[in-house]
């Protein structure tokens, strides 16, 4: 059996690491070859991920993992529920993220339940209430930046932003998606008669893929930023 390498970026609320795993023999093993700290701050009221600085620490840790010459089979980006960036038409992030801990959802469960009944938010949707899931931060959107979210074409959770910055594909990564209340589990897809009841954009969501699927290639510009060979992104 032959020997299949893979880098994997596990980012947590406080921290990030980049992780080479290698599968040989049947038998994974894993290096840490990158922390970095997960900096948020807060700017106009309001808290916000540093993007720039975490996609910085990405690439950082993409080099480092890939140092040696080894083949890389693929990458993949994992990070907490929840929150989102936008997209414009033009492929371009329409702000930078909000954090889960940011105060514009107080309030908006409580709209939500009384525009459309708390029993068929979670029948939709079988998901835990809790103010900062992403059915809730839309809902913020819609009311605090109503311009932005009429720009926004694509709406990319965390990961899914990443790997669109990998590869310039946008796709919505099954297990993630699953953590915002905006999925139905019994239909497998988005919740879209609930979000339509709450007034909020549809098309926004765009294709849900399988954990595991590969979303395209590493884009020639960010390999050759960070000097590694393509190598499959995947979700």
């Amino acid at each position: 059996m032959g020997e299949a390498n893979f880098i994997a970026f596990d980012l947590g609320a406080e921290s990030g690491r980049a992780l080479l795993g290698t599968l040989a023999d049947g038998r994974l093993t894993i290096a840490e070859k990158h922390r970095f700290a997960n900096p948020m701050g807060r700017m106009r009221g309001h808290y916000h991920w540093d993007l720039l600085a975490q996609w910085e620490a990405i690439k950082a840790g993409l080099r480092k993992a890939a140092q040696g010459g080894a083949k890389i089979d693929g990458i993949g980006v994992d990070t907490w529920g929840v929150d989102y960036g936008l997209i414009d038409r033009r492929g371009e992030l329409l702000s930078l993220p909000y954090m889960y801990r940011d105060g514009r959802t107080d309030g908006m469960m409580e709209q939500a339940f009384a525009a459309v009944g708390r029993e068929r938010v979670f029948s939709a949707t079988g998901t835990q209430f809790m103010q900062f899931n992403t059915l809730f931060q839309l809902l913020a959107e819609k009311q605090q930046n109503p311009d932005r979210l009429r720009q926004a074409d694509r709406l990319l959770f965390m990961p899914d932003l990443f790997n669109y910055l990998f590869t310039g594909i946008s796709r919505n990564e099954f297990s993630i998606v699953s953590t915002s209340q905006m999925y139905d589990p019994q239909a497998k897809t988005w919740a879209i008669d609930l979000m339509k009841s709450l007034d909020l954009p549809t098309h926004l969501l765009g294709e849900i893929v399988p954990s595991g699927s590969v979303i395209g290639p590493l884009s020639d510009p960010v390999a050759d930023e960070c000097g590694v060979k393509p190598m499959p992104v995947i979700a």
